[in-house]
């Protein structure tokens, strides 16, 4: 048993507003330099939808992450040894500009200084890269925003692919068309697909928390780990010539502050806190049938409160206060011990350590001969109003494309208890519900009062310090394996004065 502290996260969905402030907080911080133009390292996507860069998800195109092979041990889907050799100076699978989209700006000077006419003078679009006028504007970083690019680009989503005809007509029905958004930043995943693929060995995870770095002093610009992240959440700057990727704001993390994105969240839908998990079965459970990777995943987490655990982790140098903070982790409540907060895409094998709770499906069932369907509700016994997930708006053959593989069953067992959640809140309220049907939910959803109540309260009442618990990080301490923390620390008392040259005149 190898027991290590991983700093991670949850997105709730249902509470995303789609507002882009996150977005927003990490282009001021991070990207807003020459050569970032096109970067968002957290950046909103619309779902269904083709996201950013266009159809990331499609492996097929891009080979990112990993693959099982016959031998049924797991390879990186980018390419072997020796493929990397004799592709280090053309990476095929590699990205291109017109894959994310053409940065611009807008020619604002021209709203001052235009001479009088007859006409209001406009802010053209001015591309960032040729710093010419733009006479159409392609794609932007979430062009499906609000479903504004059209069934056009909606219909390319590759989650679609396995529904039905019937199914993708559900979603365009006139006046009740469904979607919802997926906020993404790197996953700083256990088993990384840019890690594997970086020739350079440029990047790294942190020993202490498990962010994962690319040093700027190591990277080469083979751009290899581009194509190996499945999630296309590393870019190369084409300034500098080093590729980056989201850092997870670690210089707040030091000091006891969450990342920007999860500070500035208006929906308040981002939890971070500290998971321990067992680094022994990590290539085991990267190597399980696509329908087992979530359990596998979750099975790696450890129980922070057994002493058996404790005691591991105590030997591995994790400190208590690490171990309190694991503890007392938001996250390790979601996905541990409540189970309903998901991986994004667990089928890439990189084991992502950021979690999504899934976004409640629509009250309204889809309709049928202009009447609301709700054949078979009564079999079920859930209020009319509350749809089954047979019935839902959303197919949950689509949103087990994203969080589970394609196991139904496992994003179904989610929904029972957000369901029976909704349930046995809503008759707190309302007049009418028959307890019998407030136990049927709990017994479907395999809840109970307790349990549901712990949801409620952590999903819409959290304080600041219940939504972000972060650990010290002690990198003082982590950095005592290779560097003498004296060589950096400043000098003290009187010290020798070099003398000062006269200024000549």
């Amino acid at each position: 048993m190898d027991i290590r502290a991983h700093v991670s996260m949850v997105f709730h969905l249902d509470k995303c507003i789609g507002c882009h402030t996150c977005s927003v907080a990490c282009k001021n911080i991070w990207t807003d330099r020459k050569g970032t133009e096109y970067m968002w390292w957290n950046n909103v996507e619309t779902k269904p939808g083709t996201g950013y860069p266009t159809q990331w998800e499609d492996q097929g195109k891009y080979k990112g992450g990993w693959e099982k092979g016959k031998d049924g041990k797991i390879h990186l889907r980018l390419h072997n040894r020796t493929e990397g050799l004799t592709n280090i100076f053309y990476n095929p699978a590699l990205p291109t500009i017109d894959d994310y989209y053409e940065p611009w700006t807008y020619d604002y000077e021209n709203l001052f200084n235009a001479p009088e006419g007859d006409d209001q003078p406009t802010a053209r679009a001015v591309s960032m890269i040729t710093g010419k006028p733009m006479d159409n504007i392609e794609a932007g970083p979430n062009w499906d925003d609000d479903l504004g690019g059209s069934p056009l680009y909606a219909s390319n989503d590759v989650n679609l692919d396995k529904l039905t005809e019937d199914e993708r007509e559900q979603l365009n029905e006139i006046e009740r068309v469904v979607f919802f958004y997926l906020p993404r930043i790197c996953n700083h995943c256990l088993n990384p697909g840019c890690v594997a693929a970086c020739p350079a060995g440029a990047i790294y995870k942190r020993g202490e928390d498990g962010i994962v770095l690319i040093s700027q002093e190591k990277c080469r610009a083979w751009r290899m780990c581009i194509s190996g992240c499945p999630y296309k959440k590393t870019y190369y700057n084409w300034s500098s010539g080093k590729s980056e990727k989201c850092i997870l704001c670690f210089p707040r993390l030091e000091s006891g502050q969450p990342p920007a994105c999860f500070h500035s969240c208006v929906g308040r839908i981002r939890y971070l806190g500290v998971l321990l998990y067992d680094a022994d079965q990590i290539e085991q459970c990267a190597s399980v049938p696509d329908e087992d990777l979530v359990a596998a995943q979750r099975d790696m987490i450890q129980d922070p409160f057994d002493p058996e655990i404790i005691a591991a982790a105590k030997a591995n140098g994790i400190s208590d206060a690490m171990i309190a903070a694991a503890q007392n982790s938001p996250v390790y409540k979601f996905v541990k011990k409540w189970q309903i907060a998901l991986p994004l895409h667990p089928e890439f094998r990189t084991l992502p350590m950021l979690y999504y709770v899934p976004p409640m499906l629509p009250v309204l069932a889809k309709t049928k001969d202009g009447n609301y369907d709700i054949e078979g509700l009564d079999q079920e016994n859930l209020p009319t109003m509350l749809s089954s997930l047979e019935k839902a708006r959303m197919p949950i053959k689509y949103m087990a494309s994203l969080f589970s593989a394609g196991n139904v069953e496992e994003v179904e067992q989610v929904y029972r208890k957000l369901i029976a959640v909704r349930i046995f809140k809503r008759a707190q309220k309302v007049k009418g519900y028959q307890q019998a049907e407030v136990d049927t939910a709990l017994a479907q959803g395999k809840t109970d009062a307790e349990e549901v109540e712990a949801i409620f309260r952590l999903t819409s009442l959290p304080t600041y310090e219940e939504r972000f618990v972060v650990p010290p990080l002690g990198r003082e301490s982590a950095v005592e394996a290779w560097e003498r923390p004296l060589d950096r620390k400043r000098e003290a008392g009187f010290g020798v004065r070099n003398k000062i040259a006269k200024r000549k005149f």
